[in-house]
Formats: C-alpha cells, sequence, structure tokens
C-alpha cells in the first residue's frame, strides 16, 4: 500500500464524499457524477485519484463503469493509524 497515494486520495471533501456514497454499495460513475456539483471531469478524476490509491475498484459492464469501495485497503489504513496511537496507559 502506497500510504502517500491513500492519504492524498483522502485529503480531498469530495473524495472522501464519494467513498462514504460507496459504502451503500456500488454506483456507477454517472450516479456519483450526480451528486456533485463539479463537472463530469473533474468526478473522473476524484475517481481516479482514488482507483489509483487502490481504494475503489471499477468493473466495466457494458457502457457503464461501476465503482466500489476496495475496503481490504481501507482496513489496512486503519490498522496503521491505530498503531500510531500506540498502547493505551
Amino acid at each position: 500500500m502506497g500510504i502517500q497515494n491513500t492519504l492524498k486520495a483522502l485529503s480531498d471533501p469530495i473524495r472522501r464524499e464519494i467513498l462514504e456514497l460507496l459504502k451503500s454499495g456500488r454506483l456507477s460513475a454517472g450516479e456519483i457524477a450526480e451528486q456533485f456539483p463539479v463537472s463530469t471531469a473533474a468526478v473522473s478524476k476524484h475517481l481516479s485519484v482514488l482507483k489509483e490509491a487502490d481504494l475503489i475498484r471499477d468493473a466495466r459492464e457494458g457502457k457503464f463503469i461501476f465503482y466500489e469501495l476496495n475496503t481490504s485497503v481501507l482496513e489496512e489504513v486503519m490498522l496503521w493509524l491505530t498503531g500510531l496511537k500506540g498502547a493505551e496507559k
């Protein structure tokens, strides 16, 4: 896991909101784009950053691309962050 890519991806509020949307299940790129007051090109860039950080996965079905969370990477990040906290005293 590239922690630098992960933290960069998580630093943007739109990308964090995309992850929140995907908690409920997979969505198409169009369904995600409908939720934001930015261009579809901007949403596409956000999805690319999340995919590069391995936080989401995509699958093409016909002419649509569906995105879903990659929970294994999110779990690794949570474990790493928890480890930084250290042992309770």
